[in-house]
Formats: C-alpha cells, sequence, structure tokens
C-alpha cells in the first residue's frame, strides 16, 4: 500500500500501529497524523533507533 492511502485513512491504520509500537500513545499517534516521516521520528526517539532501522520498520508495516 501506498504511503498517500496510509495518510487518507490515517484513522483506520493508527491501531494497526499502535500494535506494532506499543510505546506509541494515542497523542503520538494524533500528532502523527499519517505523515510518514513523523512516525518515523517518533519511532526513532521512543525505541533509540538510527533513522535507517525505523524507516525499514516503516516500510515493513506499511507494505502489510
Amino acid at each position: 500500500m501506498n504511503w498517500d492511502q496510509i495518510e487518507g485513512k490515517w484513522k483506520q491504520f493508527r491501531g494497526s500501529a499502535k500494535e506494532k509500537w506499543g510505546d506509541l500513545t494515542d497523542d503520538d499517534l494524533d500528532r502523527i497524523d499519517g505523515k510518514r516521516d513523523q512516525l518515523v521520528g517518533k519511532i526513532q526517539e521512543k525505541y533509540g533507533i538510527a533513522k535507517d532501522e525505523a524507516e525499514r520498520q516503516v516500510d515493513d508495516w506499511a507494505s502489510r
């Protein structure tokens, strides 16, 4: 699925994102609002991982 579809249907995808990255709060997900770069940044911050790894995780999640 391409990111435009995810962004457009963020309310439907946020539950799946919460399952994948349980440390993200509802407030985090509200602020992210479907924006890929903000999701990557928040995952980096919460999990202390490199940007490349966060981007890989987001891409893997989005492709499912």
